[in-house]
Order: structure tokens, then C-alpha cells, then sequence
């Protein structure tokens, strides 16, 4: 998992789904990108934007990448914290990032490297939208519902999967370890907007940096399926445990609106063609499927609360996206085994190949959602 988050995160500065609007009045002051999108022009060392002002309500933002390095935007919020995120884009390429914006001085930034650092810019967002749809209201408490679920999930069985690794006994602990991913993976945007949570859970050997102290899920991994040995692993699993419990005592307080769900899944379909598809997540364990199907459910879930504002507004959309989950969802079918599913060291080149050609065909329309719901 990289260091990076997605989602955001709680604060005055974010929008309230009871007086903003999904749209607001003016979303193209001051802007020069395409269809009122703020331009945003990344490069190695700059980060420049088309416009220092926005109404409040939907902003998009069409950053486009001129330097030599992967790039990722984040956008700020007067606190601090992250509104939302776009991660890979690479050189020479861009993307569409549509946000929901309440009034305040918000930070553009773009990071070459995607280290979460880089230059940013000021974006000024002033005024006050209208009211929302009530069933967008509704879809956020479902969505609230449901993440909470999943956080208690995951916490039960981390809890059981400690205990195993405490306890010295490597089979039982292989066998909690993936299902005790799952509820994570589920709703990993909204979890990574803790930004002092994700890394102690669920930072890779790959990502570690020089003073980086490694705790969380792949740490213990590491030790069960590379070195077979539980010796000492217990105050990691204590940690693990405790560091979830943190989880499940901020989680109520995330800023979810209907724009960062949005966002949000689309992240998810990103973390499995960056990090499940290519085998990078799960390097020891090869569980790579598994936190795969987690996160394809999480994004399938924000787009059934968000489908009946969809369909109305953009059947078409609503349609392929229907018909693009379902053919994800086929295809992981071939790779069940029991409970789970096969280790990820024993797919093919072909096989890996038609999982990412399914996953990118769903990402690209997946990534419209946002703009749709923000209307």
C-alpha cells in the first residue's frame, strides 16, 4: 500500500450535504479548462492552476502531467487534510478529479513521485450552493452504515488473527490473515484519510523509506510466509490491534459526501490495477485475489447507493457500469478455490492480463461517476 490517501477527511471546511448543492452556481469562475474545469498543469517541480477562485459546490479540476515522473493531485482543505486525491498519472498524460467544495482557501498540490509532498497552489472557493437531492443524503447514511461494518470486521477478526500470531501458531495465522484484510480493503479510501492510521496497517516492505519504522499487516506477513517464524511478532500483532481500534474510534468522523464516495471507488479500481493485478501487494502471501474481490465489492457498493441518481441522469453510464461489474465479478469466479481464492504466484501472464484488461474497462467509466453525481 503506498503512503498516500484518499478521501476526506473530517471538518468544517468540507461540504454540508444539507445546504450545498451538488452543483454550484458558478463552478466556472475564473476557470480555463474545458467544460468550467480548472486546469491544473503538473511538471516535476511546479504546479500551476488556471484559476485562483471557484463557487462553491461541484469543482473539476483537468490536471494534465508536462513532467518526466508519475504524478499524483491532492486537493487541501483549509485544515490541512485531504479532500480527495488522483494518483498515476503518469507523464505526458491527464486526468478529471470533480470534488465537492464548501467556501474557504484550499491547497492544489502535486506531487512528482506520488511521496505526498510537491508544490501547491491556492484555489479560493467562495459562496454557497443549494440543496442537494435528499437521496444523496441518504446514500452517505448508508454508506456511513456500511463502512462502520466493515471497520468492526475487520477489527473481529484482526483480533483473532493476533491472537493466533501471538500464540506462535503459523497455520492459523496464514489462514486468518487474508480475511482479516478484507473489511480494510472494502473501504480503504475513507480508512486512508487517517493519514497516522494507513501506514502503521498497511505499508509494503517496498515502500519503506530510510527511519521508516514498519508495523501492520505486511510486516507480519513477511514473517509467516518468508521466514515461518512467529518469534517476536507478537507486539506487532498488539499493535495491529490497537492501531484498528484507533480506526474504529475516528472513523465516524470522516467527511463522507457523495463526490468522495464517488472518488473513493475509483481509488479502489486504481489499488487493484496499480497493487492487486500486478502481484505487488500481497508479496509474501500471494493473497493478492482476495484483497482484489474486497476491493471491487467496496467500489460495487458505493455505485448500487449512488445507481438510482445515475440511471436518472445518466442511464447510459448506469448501464455499462452494471455490465462492466458483472463481468468483473465473472471472471474472479475462475479463480475460486473453497472459501478463497488461488494464490496469485500461480496465475498466468494471460490470465493476469485478462484481469487488468476487465479492471481498466470498468475504471474508465468508473471515473465518470463523480461528475454524474455532482450535477
Amino acid at each position: 500500500m503506498r503512503p498516500v490517501h484518499v478521501l476526506a477527511a473530517a471538518g468544517a471546511a468540507l461540504i454540508s450535504l444539507s445546504t450545498l448543492s451538488a452543483c454550484g452556481k458558478d463552478d466556472a469562475a475564473g476557470a480555463k479548462g474545458g467544460s468550467g474545469a480548472i486546469e491544473v498543469t503538473a511538471t516535476d517541480s511546479s504546479c500551476d492552476l488556471g484559476a485562483k477562485t471557484a463557487s462553491a459546490g461541484a469543482v473539476t479540476f483537468k490536471v494534465t502531467n508536462k513532467g518526466s515522473q508519475v504524478n499524483e493531485l491532492e486537493i487541501l482543505a483549509p485544515d490541512g487534510k485531504i479532500v480527495t486525491e488522483r494518483e498515476n498519472i503518469g507523464p505526458g498524460t491527464g486526468a478529471e478529479v470533480t470534488v465537492q467544495l464548501s467556501a474557504g482557501t484550499y491547497k492544489v498540490l502535486c506531487s512528482a513521485g506520488m511521496t505526498g509532498k510537491g508544490p501547491s497552489q491556492p484555489l479560493s472557493v467562495t459562496g454557497q450552493g443549494k440543496a442537494v437531492d435528499p437521496r444523496l443524503d441518504q446514500a452517505v447514511a448508508a454508506y456511513r452504515t456500511y463502512v462502520a461494518e466493515q471497520v468492526d470486521d475487520t477489527l473481529a477478526k484482526a483480533t483473532k488473527f493476533a491472537a493466533a500470531v501471538k500464540a506462535g501458531d503459523v497455520g492459523q495465522a496464514k489462514a486468518l490473515y487474508a480475511p482479516s484484510r478484507v473489511g480494510w480493503e472494502r473501504i480503504e479510501p475513507v480508512a486512508e484519510s487517517f493519514g497516522d492510521i494507513d501506514p502503521k496497517v498497511d505499508l509494503r516492505e517496498a515502500d519503506l523509506k530510510s527511519g521508516d519504522k514498519w508495523t501492520g499487516w505486511h510486516q507480519i506477513e513477511k514473517a509467516l510466509w518468508k521466514t515461518g517464524s512467529l518469534k517476536g511478532e507478537g507486539p506487532y500483532a498488539d499493535q495491529l490491534v490497537k492501531d484498528l481500534q484507533t480506526l474504529k474510534a475516528k472513523v465516524g468522523t470522516a467527511s463522507i459526501t457523495p463526490t468522495s464516495m464517488a472518488n473513493g471507488a475509483k481509488e479502489l479500481l486504481d489499488e487493484v490495477a496499480t497493487g492487486k493485478v500486478t502481484g505487488e501487494e500481497e508479496t509474501f502471501s500471494h493473497t493478492d485475489l482476495v484483497d482484489f474481490k474486497a476491493n471491487v465489492d467496496g467500489a460495487q457498493k458505493v455505485y448500487e447507493l449512488l445507481k438510482a441518481i445515475v440511471k436518472e441522469r445518466n442511464p447510459d453510464l448506469a448501464a455499462t457500469l452494471d455490465d462492466e461489474f458483472a463481468k468483473v465479478q465473472k471472471l474472479l469466479t475462475k479463480f475460486e478455490k473453497g472459501d478463497g481464492y488461488v494464490a496469485y504466484d500461480t496465475v498466468g501472464a494471460k490470465d493476469r492480463k485478462d484481469l487488468s484488461d476487465e479492471v481498466n474497462a470498468l475504471g474508465e467509466p468508473l471515473s465518470k461517476l463523480a461528475a454524474v453525481v455532482a450535477k
